[in-house]
């Protein structure tokens, strides 16, 4: 037996014998970004699965896994999506570890997370392995695995969710449309924005290893999220009353800002929770079991201390901050006065 692996999952984190997964970003600046710009590596696995099955994968119960980390945003929005739509007893899921050491993703035993259910993996590399044999890159969550053929279908998150909300409309219940053909030249324009200044901004602002890129970077995240601010004062979510995939796509960063991205990504102009519309409708959508029983702060927490070295040189977990996650968000109010008309549509 090797010695990362164990009969059941794989052995604990160990930094000492395996250091720190590794970093894929490029070694030289990429056309167009600025020097010590951080820049996201490549998601190779773009299958797409399509209720006909005209993609290669049709849409069936029973057939896909997901493999998450919970700290990780793009994972979570899969989760949140996943029970927003009701599709628990169609596509299965399981969690990694949210701490990682050289080998990266591993599925051990623990609170919220625990071995592989499918295939048996002690490293989620395991899965990038039996896809592409050699596979040499990156190795993210989320993973969108099919038993049918065995290999990953995709990792390339933007997909996942839209797959989800677009495929598998015969076992998603009626309760939400996340992706109405009416809004999605809307959404996508929204998603585009909040991505590059917001979901990925964050890390922008992180990683940044040039003052320039980091000034660059956090100062289009705050007057991205002060736009955001002005415009949830007239609607309960980004595109009025529903709730979108845009709105799973920001949450997942609202989630995690003041108790991770605030102090540990530098990102410390301003907490979100300083701003009231923006605040409340975190507060808002965390009421929803979706999204409050799909956010694990612990695990969101203990991943980015303690394996971002370059950062948190001594791994300490802070315990704040003491956020009131639960306190009422008064959101409901701003649909009411939509119906009685004294807002339009923030579309």
């Amino acid at each position: 037996m090797s010695s990362t692996t164990q009969a059941r999952g794989a052995s604990p984190v160990d930094f000492g014998t395996f250091g720190d997964y590794g970093d894929f970003r490029p070694k030289q600046p990429q056309q167009g970004t600025r020097s010590g710009e951080f820049v996201r590596a490549d998601y190779p696995f773009r299958g797409r699965i399509t209720a006909d099955g005209s993609s290669g994968y049709r849409a069936e119960p029973g057939r896909y896994h997901l493999y998450i980390s919970w700290a990780c945003p793009w994972a979570n929005r899969t989760a949140i999506v996943r029970d927003l739509l009701g599709l628990q007893r169609v596509i299965s899921l399981s969690a990694v570890d949210p701490v990682r050491d050289g080998r990266g993703w591993a599925f051990r035993d623990g609170d919220g997370y625990g071995l592989d259910p499918v295939n048996g993996f002690a490293l989620l590399r395991e899965a990038y392995a039996a896809t592409e044999p050699g596979y040499a890159g990156h190795v993210s969550v989320p993973v969108l695995w099919d038993r049918k053929t065995g290999r990953i279908v995709s990792n390339n998150f933007p997909d996942i969710t839209i797959d989800l909300e677009t495929e598998f409309g015969q076992w998603a219940h009626a309760g939400y449309d996340l992706y109405p053909r009416r809004l999605r030249p809307q959404i996508d324009e929204l998603n585009d924005l909040v991505y590059a200044t917001v979901n990925n901004g964050v890390y922008r602002s992180g990683f940044a290893t040039t003052q320039e890129a980091y000034h660059h970077a956090v100062t289009r995240l705050f007057q991205t999220l002060d736009e955001l601010e002005h415009r949830l004062a007239a609607g309960r979510y980004l595109f009025g009353d529903q709730v979108t995939e845009a709105d799973v796509r920001l949450y997942v960063t609202l989630a995690r800002f003041d108790a991770v991205y605030y102090s540990h990504f530098k990102c410390n102009l301003r907490r979100i929770s300083d701003y009231p519309n923006l605040w409340g409708y975190a507060r808002d959508l965390y009421a929803l079991p979706a999204f409050g029983n799909n956010t694990r702060f612990d695990q969101i927490k203990r991943h980015y201390y303690m394996t971002h070295p370059q950062l948190n040189p001594s791994r300490i977990v802070p315990d704040g901050p003491l956020l009131d996650w639960d306190a009422p968000s008064g959101r409901e109010q701003l649909a009411e006065r939509r119906r009685a008309g004294r807002f339009a549509p923030a579309e």
